[in-house]
């Protein structure tokens, strides 16, 4: 039997020195949301005024990964920053945060301009 399991990555790219998209892909499942929580937190930590966090390539996100995007967005807002989201309107992951009522503490943004202004005017 071979693991056919997909890796869960994150990377980021700062655009000027105000704004930071993280861009996390594959599954937000328990294993995967471990695997990427302390980078998630610590890339959010950066002195960055404004945080996007992409998940246009996140197909599936659990609970336990809602939960850390809150707690990133709590943290980036301690330290005056403004965290937004970036999701596929017609994913799951979208349905998700709509039905958990997330976009109303973490504003959520469907397209990446968008996302941008919105993270750099703050909410």
């Amino acid at each position: 039997m071979t693991d056919t399991t997909i890796s869960t990555t994150i990377v980021h790219e700062d655009i000027g020195e105000e704004l930071r998209r993280i861009v996390i892909t594959g599954r937000l499942d328990t294993p995967g949301t471990e695997e990427i929580a302390p980078a998630l937190h610590e890339l959010a930590a950066a002195p960055m005024r404004a945080v996007i966090v992409d998940l246009s390539m996140v197909p599936f996100a659990a609970s336990i990964a809602i939960g850390q995007l809150i707690a990133t967005g709590q943290e980036v807002k301690a330290r005056g920053g403004h965290m937004v989201l970036l999701a596929s309107a017609t994913g799951a992951v979208m349905m998700t945060l709509k039905m958990g009522a997330i976009d109303r503490v973490i504003p959520v943004f469907q397209t990446l301009p968008d996302a941008h202004v919105g993270a750099l005017r703050g909410f």
